[in-house]
């Protein structure tokens, strides 16, 4: 069956996504390691990312201002959930995880995507889908490497956890939105209230918010902190996002979630080459199930 040029643009869309967001775990380790916490290294990515966008945001919705106001519940939830809740979550999993076994944690909200797909819209998965299903929770049980000597930290695996709820999130909301909703204006204004939500509760004493401004190790090269925060808001943040948003309105939830799991190659890969990072056969073996 031959694919339309709309489902080609989606994959391709999707794909960027990943090759980019996989590049956020590989920042966030120079910044975290070096002082910061990881809700203010959120507040940073996405905070400078919906600047960026604010202005093509706006200019998108010239004479269309009731598309934003129908739309103003969608963008928090997706602000709170898929943008601070996925975040905080996984920035937090990688101070005490490898990246690759982070994400291969987060990307288990894949399944809770295919269980909400099912259950609220009916779309029951095929036998080939409750499979995969089987296989990534199979995959889990190698990637914690539950009889290893080397036992994976309880408080990683929770956040990791946590951040295949707000992934999860992430490709429901981005799936489903209003089509008049341009993706600029969903990925400026969800990334602007996760920003606003987050500062608010470091302000409040409930997170904490700690950054240093000199120079950090990244790479294995001491650098301004000013690079990994570029990475971190314009690459795994504007054009992640964008992609992100645009290829799952095309390809749907459940689709662009699957060809999302791509990112857990591509920062294996980069957490391998930068950091020099590279879970155990066991973790690849279970990582391999979870991405079949």
């Amino acid at each position: 069956m031959q694919q339309s040029p709309a489902t080609g643009l989606g994959l391709g869309l999707a794909l960027l996504s990943a090759v980019t967001f996989a590049t956020s775990g590989t920042f966030a380790r120079s910044l975290i390691e070096d002082g910061w916490s990881a809700p203010s290294a959120v507040i940073a990515r996405v905070g400078i990312a919906a600047l960026v966008l604010a202005a093509p945001a706006l200019l998108s919705l010239r004479g269309r201002w009731h598309v934003l106001r129908r739309n103003i519940g969608v963008l928090g939830v997706f602000g709170l959930l898929g943008v601070a809740l996925a975040q905080v979550c996984f920035f937090n999993a990688v101070r005490y995880l490898p990246v690759g076994v982070a994400l291969l944690l987060e990307y288990l909200g894949i399944i809770l995507v295919v269980g909400w797909t099912w259950l609220v819209h009916g779309q029951r998965p095929r036998r080939l889908t409750v499979a995969g299903a089987a296989a990534a929770l199979a995959g889990l049980v190698f990637v914690l490497d539950l009889t290893g000597a080397g036992r994976l930290d309880p408080l990683g695996v929770l956040w990791g956890l946590g951040a295949a709820i707000g992934l999860a999130g992430y490709y429901v909301l981005a799936g489903r939105v209003d089509p008049e909703l341009p993706s600029v204006v969903l990925a400026s204004g969800g990334m602007g209230v996760g920003a606003v939500a987050l500062g608010g509760l470091g302000l409040v004493g409930a997170l904490p918010l700690n950054a240093t401004f000199g120079e950090v190790t990244f790479a294995g090269q001491q650098t301004s902190w000013l690079v990994p925060i570029a990475g971190l808001s314009l690459v795994a943040a504007v054009v992640a996002y964008l992609t992100g948003i645009a290829g799952a309105r095309i390809l749907g939830p459940r689709l662009s979630s699957f060809v999302g799991l791509t990112e857990v190659m591509f920062a294996v890969l980069i957490a391998w080459l930068v950091l020099g990072e590279l879970p155990t056969v066991v973790q690849l073996v279970g990582g391999g199930l979870i991405v079949a």
